[in-house]
């Protein structure tokens, strides 16, 4: 049986699996090792004595409560907006219920660190609303103080990952199930709770999940609302100011894997404790809408509009900062300016070519390898395929200060052979960050591209005297475009607003990116206002690239792909 299955295996298919698997240990399992390591070593020996430690200090314990109450009062939060909205625009049918969906999606083109000032300066202490609650009723409300600004930041970023998720699912509902319990009796809130809600909580779960792990692995909303009693904002100080010789930092490296590893088994462990699959027996299996007016259609866009409109104030705040003279202790800004956007065209363009830069090397490298790990996946002839899957899935669930960490425990003060200078002096990390940080993406967007592609067309090359590697070069990976493209295109928008490793592996001011850019400018009043510009640049490039990959998929490229 061995024998029959060695012979088998492709030699050359084998040789390019150890190369890639190779490329994914240094870049991605390697740093994560030795983060782990120093987390568990006590004068060489195996040993718990830091995470005792850890949890002795009452300052990192608050920092781990915190990051686990945001984690879930934004999947809570998002929520309460999300299924309303999903149920709402799936299941009914009225006019405007396009905009809402597009709305709906909107905020995430907003990086959430340039949220968190818009939101300052719309609900902050001095900001727009509490300075009207103070002129009409003399008093205001903290919104944007401590650990609750960071919820209200993260929540209003991160729920359409919940809503879309959701309203897949809700799409997806076989209406011959809901219309057998509606002739059984169950209306309204029965109905929901017992028959759509189960068969859309994969769904759910799916986003819910999404929102927790991001929640956790965002390091620049709490910097920007100088909140620093988390676990990203931790480990990024610790790191950074005491040295990469901080035990402390390493452990809250690897509480914050532990818990991105735990909600995902814990995600599927539920989602396995009941079956969600549906038997269609009648009906056409085509979502029905409900045509609704009157009050119920009053009541959908009251609710849609409030909801709404509070996610979209950081858009507004963010616009209006960009061309504010000066906005301090007033409701809007007394003078408005185009110098912000010549600052940053003019003076300082570096941030916005080395961004173009950066993300178009990482996600061109990026849709190399996924293309070439896809099909290693789909197609090849080789031993560990489900490990070369997992190792390359990784990123999903590791944030970018721990990648980040590792990169700086493993490469720096290291020099490189001929250059004589270290990984981490140069741009190239950046570039190798984003790569490794977005290759989930490329991958399973190349993944779903060669599912599409029928593998007699391969054999038939074959047969034509093709050997595999041409076969690959001039059948497959031209047919896989579309997928690569919009692989390309998500790895490029998601790549060019990171921070949180983006923060810690910028080797000089001139390297910096957009995002890097951002971040610096906002640390004082008078950059803000270029900062803000920045932003805007940021939600344009984000965006237009956003409909761009909505274009590839709507051409019919991909379509199997999502997050």
């Amino acid at each position: 049986m061995w024998n029959k299955r060695f012979k088998e295996i492709d030699l050359s298919q084998s040789l390019i699996f150890l190369i890639l698997f190779a490329l994914l240990f240094i870049f991605i399992l390697y740093p994560l090792i030795r983060i782990l390591h120093v987390a568990f070593t006590e004068e060489s020996h195996f040993s718990f004595a830091h995470f005792i430690n850890f949890f002795e200090r009452s300052l990192f314990k608050e920092s781990f409560l915190n990051s686990l109450m945001a984690g879930l009062m934004a999947v809570f939060f998002g929520s309460l907006i999300s299924l309303p909205l999903a149920f709402f625009t799936i299941k009914y049918d009225f006019k405007g219920k396009t905009l809402i969906q597009t709305l709906g999606v909107l905020p995430l083109v907003l990086p959430p660190y340039v949220g968190a000032v818009a939101l300052q300066l719309i609900l902050g202490r001095s900001g727009m609303l509490n300075l009207l609650l103070l002129k009409w009723f003399g008093t205001s409300i903290p919104f944007m103080e401590g650990l609750k600004g960071v919820i209200l930041v993260q929540t209003l970023h991160y729920f359409p990952f919940i809503f879309l998720n959701a309203s897949a699912s809700l799409a997806n509902v076989d209406p011959s199930l809901e219309e057998a319990a509606e002739n059984m009796g169950a209306h309204g809130w029965n109905l929901f709770r017992k028959i759509t809600l189960p068969l859309m909580m994969p769904g759910y779960v799916a986003g819910a999940l999404l929102v927790f792990i991001k929640v956790i692995d965002d390091l620049a909303t709490p910097l920007i609302l100088n909140y620093t009693k988390m676990l990203a904002p931790q480990a990024y100080l610790r790191v950074t100011t005491i040295g990469i010789e901080d035990k402390a930092g390493y452990v809250i490296c690897v509480i914050m894997v532990i818990l991105s590893f735990l909600s995902l088994w814990a995600a599927m462990k539920f989602l396995s404790l009941s079956e969600y699959a549906m038997v269609q027996r009648g009906g056409t299996g085509i979502p029905i809408s409900k045509r609704i007016d009157g009050i119920k259609l009053i009541l959908v866009w009251a609710f849609s509009i409030f909801v709404l409109g509070i996610s979209l104030l950081p858009h507004l705040g963010i616009f209006l900062l960009s061309f504010a003279k000066a906005w301090s202790f007033s409701i809007l800004p007394r003078a408005y300016t185009l110098n912000h956007y010549i600052e940053i065209f003019y003076r300082s363009p570096h941030f916005v070519k080395n961004t173009l830069l950066y993300c178009l090397l990482s996600a061109g490298i990026g849709v190399l390898l996924g293309s070439f790990i896809a099909f290693l996946l789909i197609r090849g002839r080789i031993f560990g395929k489900g490990l070369l899957d997992a190792v390359a899935m990784m990123p999903l669930a590791i944030p970018g200060v721990v990648l980040a960490t590792g990169y700086l425990r493993v490469f720096h003060g290291t020099p490189l052979p001929l250059i004589h200078q270290p990984l981490t002096s140069l741009w190239i990390i950046l570039v190798i960050a984003y790569t490794a940080r977005r290759l989930p993406y490329t991958l399973r967007a190349s993944y779903a591209a060669i599912q599409q592609i029928h593998i007699s067309l391969e054999e038939a090359a074959l047969n034509l005297g093709a050997n595999r590697r041409r076969t690959f070069f001039k059948i497959t990976f031209p047919m896989m475009a579309g997928g690569l493209i919009a692989g390309g295109l998500l790895a490029f928008i998601t790549s060019s607003v990171e921070l949180s490793s983006t923060i810690m592996l910028v080797p000089r001011m001139e390297y910096g990116p957009l995002s890097y850019g951002i971040y610096i400018y906002m640390q004082s009043a008078v950059g803000r206002g270029p900062g803000a510009a920045l932003g805007v640049v940021a939600i344009l490039l984000v965006a237009f690239g956003t409909y761009l990959v909505n274009k590839v998929f709507a051409g019919g490229s991909g379509t199997a792909f999502k997050l």
